[in-house]
């Protein structure tokens, strides 16, 4: 791919629906409402568009109830609905630094340590006096965790095992129309390892986990579904078992509940899990997508036999997804990230954030159309939507989240030691963007807020009336060597903290909310 194309800005599948808050657009575009030094920046701060203001809800250490903090590196934001104002929030936490939770001196003390703060939380949050409050010891709030027992549904047995301890590396998630959880597990060989199928032969971590707690190293890479209320979990093998980023849950025209994934890794691929039915995922198929001939491929023994001459069983072909794609020839991508479906026209998109080995450097956001509009299709057409790079103003997208009027949120990931640098030297710090899909504005790309200093925002969700925008701000003073001398100090002015905060303000609310 040259570079003309993919600085070229391809948009697609502009309809007819009206783009509330149009006049706040086109000043935003025009820069009227955002000083020209604001963007791209590389201050230490979360730095908002005029119109916009957020306060912190929740952040790392604060206690939730008698036993749990809130856990480090909050990621997907998730919530149950109990009315417009209260809300049973999940949030994932994927990982932590041992160099601020716990110490680098690999002991089983530290790594409990660890695993104590990674996985997700369960919290109450109340909406008083206009603003969102978290509900310190509500008896909903709780942690799901690194050590917390679990099992896998169904009651299927991996390594001759049901139960399993703890969940890890939890990057994005989804939530169900039968209103539980789901939370992803993506890059666990950092946790416990990862071995070799056809060799045997084993890679150890950094964090050393796998020496106290030597663990199956397949019993994690699983979706995980959390119920809001107990907090019990269990892992479903029928998704698939790789680097999860999302589980993006829809009911198509069929009544099939479908679960759309990425595995973010390189070169890897795009899935989807169409349950048999609207109430569980007991039983359904997973796909994977073969995006040049436009067709979903069955990881199913006897729908594809191939995979017979690799696999004994079905299990085995979900354990080993990765391997079972490239079998039947699915498409590589470009490390497949989050995945939205458009409120309106039922098209799904799909951050691809960069890919080395396929000079791609600032990633692309892919369009998929499913055949008829049906989500449990086996074909659809795939179209690249926008290009990252200088001309688009963005690079490394990864988390998505569409508004009620169909305008595209997005934020993005240029890693730490890549900011500021090189070619990304011209966007600034990580960022949150909104990216208008009809209308005379569809394709230009808003940037309203810049992360601190090596923080990325992930997690965007938005509140019941579409008024506030929960986001996470992850990592903030990622590259720290030094606690004396952190390299960031948001949001305390002393320590970084992953916090997670709410966006509001008059600019926002013209965006979001639906025009008559």
């Amino acid at each position: 791919m040259n570079n003309n194309r993919r600085e070229f800005l391809k948009f697609l599948g502009v309809t007819s629906y009206s783009l509330a808050g149009i006049s706040v657009l086109e000043s935003l575009v025009s820069c009227q409402s955002i000083s020209p030094n604001t963007f791209p920046s590389l201050e230490d701060d979360l730095i908002l568009a005029d119109g916009f203001n957020y306060y912190p809800l929740i952040s790392w250490g604060d206690q939730i109830n008698k036993y749990d903090v809130f856990g480090f590196n909050n990621d997907y934001i998730t919530y149950k609905p109990l009315s417009s104002s209260e809300l049973i929030m999940w949030v994932n936490h994927e990982y932590t630094h041992p160099l601020f939770v716990s110490g680098l001196e690999r002991t089983k003390e530290n790594v409990d340590k660890e695993r104590r703060l990674v996985g997700g939380s369960i919290i109450k949050v109340k909406k008083i006096d206009r603003k969102w409050k978290f509900q310190k010891d509500d008896p909903v709030n709780r942690g799901v965790r690194g050590d917390t027992p679990m099992t896998f549904a169904n009651g299927v047995k991996v390594k001759g095992l049901n139960t399993v301890e703890g969940t890890c590396s939890n990057c994005a998630g989804g939530f169900t129309p039968w209103n539980t959880f789901l939370t992803c597990e993506e890059n666990t060989h950092k946790n416990y390892g990862e071995h070799n199928r056809k060799t045997g032969k084993f890679k150890k971590t950094r964090v050393e986990w796998e020496k106290f707690y030597p663990h199956p190293v397949e019993h994690y890479g699983w979706v995980v579904e959390v119920d809001p209320d107990t907090g019990k979990a269990q892992k479903h093998t029928n998704l698939g078992r790789f680097g999860h980023e999302s589980a993006t849950c829809i009911t198509s025209k069929s009544g099939h509940v479908v679960v759309y994934s990425g595995d973010d890794k390189e070169n890897e691929h795009l899935y989807k899990f169409v349950s048999k039915n609207n109430s569980d995922f007991n039983q359904g198929i997973l796909y994977v997508a073969n995006t040049e001939q436009g067709k979903w491929l069955p990881l199913d023994l006897e729908l594809s036999p191939i995979l017979k001459k690799h696999f004994k069983t079905q299990l085995e072909v979900l354990t080993y997804a990765r391997e079972a794609s490239k079998v039947l020839g699915a498409t590589e991508l470009n490390r497949p990230e989050d995945i939205e479906v458009h409120p309106h026209t039922g098209d799904v998109y799909i951050a691809l954030t960069k890919s080395a080995s396929k000079d791609d450097p600032f990633g692309s956001i892919l369009k998929v159309s499913e055949s008829a509009n049906d989500h449990s299709a086996t074909s659809f057409k795939a179209e690249t939507f926008l290009f990252g790079g200088e001309l688009s103003k963005f690079s490394c997208p990864d988390n998505l989240a569409f508004d009620q009027n169909g305008n595209l949120w997005m934020s993005s990931d240029i890693s730490g030691g890549a900011i500021g640098k090189g070619k990304y030297k011209s966007f600034g710090n990580n960022g949150l963007f909104v990216i208008p899909t009809s209308g005379k504005n569809a394709g230009n790309v808003i940037q309203v807020a810049s992360a601190p200093v090596d923080a990325e925002l992930t997690g965007l969700s938005f509140s019941p009336d579409q008024k506030t925008l929960f986001l996470s701000v992850q990592h903030p003073g990622e590259r720290t060597k030094d606690l004396s001398n952190p390299t960031s100090n948001w949001p305390t002015g002393n320590m970084p903290k992953p916090t997670v905060v709410a966006i509001e303000g008059a600019e926002l609310e013209k965006i979001t909310q639906r025009t008559k």
